[in-house]
């Protein structure tokens, strides 16, 4: 492999793959001859138990625009594009789940729009899929919630075939299972030319899908994280901070309410009930104690941003096929 910057560089994240992996990297090959784009493709496997990985080693001694990564075990997809986002190279890259549901035929278009439009992210909108119901409302539920969140006006925010500039995927950390909400990531971090583009869906020609209903679940609890990283991230104590505030204010106003009224009726010989016996008064104890904690929260979280930064961790990875590992630790 030359040490030239390739046009585009694809990231292909990939679990029990091994059936799809030839076919996908001699039509990707077919498409970009074609158009005459130079080009590298990262597959990621992501503890594959079958034979994806012998595939992927045999592939990158015949062709080296073939760069591999395993993985130890499974780590999930957002790890999977994470470590080819580090690795890639290219002007563009552009990422594609591995079971032929993509069409490589989106290439060229997807490429002009970010080289010629300028856009920073162009994400894929499977407007005819191939999924079953089950499948696409809760995805449509999703995308709406999404929408409302953010403020981007995506029709498919989880379509695995998406294009970006290569400052975007140096800039962004995609952990967890974030790899839904990457739009999101990329205008956090201060990219907003964000576009859309129709793109075919393919019936599965291989295997079987390898998500359950937990990513549903999932997916809710990373919109939940996500609407809040978006807004503090860097200044948690912004929020923890001011809740636990008004928390503390509000219990010590009402402490000292019942204080000053059992004072106040002990002065005038008004009968009153003991302090301790007032429900009010646990009321506003667990109240301030709530609020105490909450700013610590805060606080604590504040310390930990500014001293431990969020790192990809290399010990993942178990081998590399054409490529080097001190590629995966590229200053972003």
């Amino acid at each position: 492999m030359t040490n030239a910057q390739p046009d585009v560089s694809v990231v292909v994240p990939l679990y029990n793959e091994e059936e799809s992996l030839r076919e996908l990297f001699e039509w990707i090959k077919r498409v970009c001859d074609e158009h005459k784009l130079s080009f590298e493709v990262i597959m990621v496997d992501d503890g594959s138990t079958d034979g994806s990985w012998r595939v992927i080693e045999e592939l990158s001694s015949q062709h080296p625009e073939v760069r591999g990564i395993s993985f130890r075990r499974n780590q999930g997809k957002s790890a999977g594009l994470n470590a080819g986002f580090r690795a890639a190279k290219g002007q563009v890259v552009i990422t594609m789940d591995a079971d032929l549901q993509d069409s490589p035929d989106e290439i060229p278009a997807l490429y002009r729009m970010i080289t010629d439009e300028d856009y920073d992210l162009v994400s894929g909108w499977k407007k005819k899929r191939y999924d079953p119901l089950s499948k696409t409302l809760p995805t449509k539920l999703f995308n709406w919630a999404t929408r409302r969140m953010s403020g981007i006006h995506l029709n498919d925010f989880n379509c695995g075939l998406k294009a970006y500039k290569r400052e975007v995927v140096k800039h962004i950390e995609v952990y967890g299972e974030l790899h839904r909400y990457i739009p999101v990531l990329a205008k956090s971090a201060g990219f907003t030319r964000i576009g859309e583009k129709v793109v075919s869906h393919r019936p599965r020609k291989y295997g079987r899908t390898k998500f359950g209903w937990e990513r549903f679940i999932n997916g809710f609890l990373d919109l939940v994280t996500l609407a809040f990283v978006s807004r503090f991230s860097r200044r948690p104590m912004h929020f923890f901070g001011l809740l636990g505030t008004l928390m503390f204010v509000f219990g010590f106003s009402a402490a000292a309410y019942i204080g000053i009224s059992k004072l106040i009726s002990l002065h005038k010989g008004i009968p009153a009930i003991l302090v301790a016996d007032n429900p009010w008064f646990y009321i506003s104890l667990t109240s301030m104690i709530l609020g105490t904690q909450l700013f610590l929260a805060g606080f604590l979280a504040e310390l930990i941003i500014r001293n431990n930064p969020r790192k990809f961790d290399p010990t993942i990875v178990e081998r590399t096929a054409n490529l080097n590992r001190a590629d995966l630790n590229e200053p972003r």
